[in-house]
């Protein structure tokens, strides 16, 4: 129930901010907008409001504004002539379609700084407590495991967990004596850290160093801020946001993901039930990289999507005219197969997981 509901909300949200986006540009353009919807498919409830009915449709995996003239082929009554899509010019035509995914990564910086005004800027706290120990790691050997809070290595007093990594990052793997305190009590063990493979959070290799296998306790805390502190710190997060994700799909091209890490509805609805569970707060980040990720998504220039539109644009922007219409056509075609393609993948990766978990 828990992971319906997050479901329905982050993505009933999120689709909601990207279809405002057109739509609000729309009507500043005075662009008759026909309907707004979220979701697709049919109708199961909606209200007409002057010339715009507003509805929502059965499948919530997106949505769409309906403007008039929107369709290359589509026929415009004379009288919305000055008012249709088709008919506006270019620029205004790219803005519409820009507004959609801008709309979403200023949802982001909105959404982030409404949580640092409220809550402060999250800072890791001074920790020394292990949070986390590897299976296959020279501390799990040893016998460490997540709780235990280190005191000392080799004598030396630990006062912060920098002091714990440097100690085995510069140790060349010789033995140390390793003291934690566990439920109350004090031991020591012995454990000699292993050179391994220091690898990035896409995974490559980016070289060697020591490590026993064993991360910090993440006690995040919270740091009172001034309003134009939190904006600029929602600006910075949401950057490296889109920073990570265009990194992140640039390595997919690489291959140095695998393709098998492409998730559907499943795995987002599993991790927003996940995120809603670890409270409001971990869901609204959540929230806003989701939104990140569907407005830089929604940039690729791909027909069918927001950036194939707007590469015909520009294209019609240098060459003074839109693209034949059977070109616009072909490519829209091309573009609906790739979308539905990934989209079936995304889906079999799903169930994979479901399955093997």
């Amino acid at each position: 129930m828990t992971t319906t509901f997050a479901f329905i909300l982050v993505l009933g949200i999120l689709i909601f901010v990207h279809e405002f986006g057109h739509f609000i540009i729309a009507k500043l353009f005075n662009v008759k907008v026909l309907k707004f919807s979220l979701g697709f498919g049919p109708k199961m409830f909606g209200k007409q409001i002057g010339e715009t009915e507003y509805v929502v449709s059965a499948f919530p995996l997106g949505g769409f504004v309906k403007m008039a003239g929107e369709n290359i082929d589509e026929e415009v009554d004379p009288i919305d002539e000055e008012r249709a899509f088709s008919h506006k010019p270019v620029w205004q035509r790219f803005c519409i379609v820009l507004a959609g995914p801008a709309s979403n990564l200023l949802f982001t910086i909105f959404l982030l700084s409404t949580i640092f005004i409220a809550v402060g800027l999250p800072i890791l706290g001074p920790s020394t407590m292990i949070g986390d120990v590897s299976e296959d790691g020279a501390g799990a050997r040893a016998g460490l495991a997540a709780g235990d809070i280190v005191k000392q290595i080799d004598s030396q007093e630990i006062g912060d967990w920098s002091e714990v990594y440097y100690i085995v990052t510069e140790s060349g793997g010789r033995s140390m004596a390793i003291t934690v305190e566990r439920n109350g009590e004090t031991i020591t063990v012995q454990a000699a850290p292993e050179e391994v493979d220091i690898k990035n959070e896409f995974g490559e290799v980016t070289g060697q160093g020591y490590r026993l296998g064993i991360a910090r306790h993440m006690n995040v805390e919270f740091e009172p801020a001034s309003f134009s502190e939190s904006i600029a710190a929602g600006f910075n997060q949401t950057v490296e946001m889109t920073r990570k994700t265009l990194l992140g799909i640039w390595k997919m091209v690489q291959r140095i993901i695998p393709a098998s890490e492409i998730g559907g509805p499943i795995l987002i609805a599993q991790i927003a039930g996940k995120q809603l569970q670890s409270g409001w707060l971990d869901f609204f980040y959540f929230m806003g990289f989701l939104s990140v990720n569907l407005g830089i998504l929604n940039l690729l220039p791909i027909p069918v999507l927001d950036g194939g539109h707007l590469v015909f644009y520009s294209l019609e922007a240098v060459r003074r005219k839109p693209l034949p219409r059977q070109i616009q056509e072909k490519m829209q075609l091309i573009g609906i197969v790739l979308l539905v393609s990934l989209m079936l993948f995304a889906f079999y990766n799903d169930i994979v997981r479901v399955i093997t978990s």
